[in-house]
């Protein structure tokens, strides 16, 4: 899957669903602000069963 953002393209790389985790952003935060000079994105959803889901991106 790759999604363009003007001419940024982003892979993704993997994804995991789990069941909810109310500080889960921190984590995602940190693993962005960590990682971002490795050309690595992580996003976090929460989907309609209440379930999360992060995603692993290369850009």
């Amino acid at each position: 899957m790759t999604e363009t953002k003007g001419s940024d393209k982003l892979e993704l790389i993997a994804t995991k669903s789990f069941a909810p985790y109310p500080e889960m952003y921190k984590v995602v935060d940190f693993l962005n602000r960590t990682l971002k000079e490795k050309q690595v994105i992580f996003g976090l959803t929460k989907d309609e069963d209440g379930s999360m889901t992060i995603s692993i991106y290369e850009t």
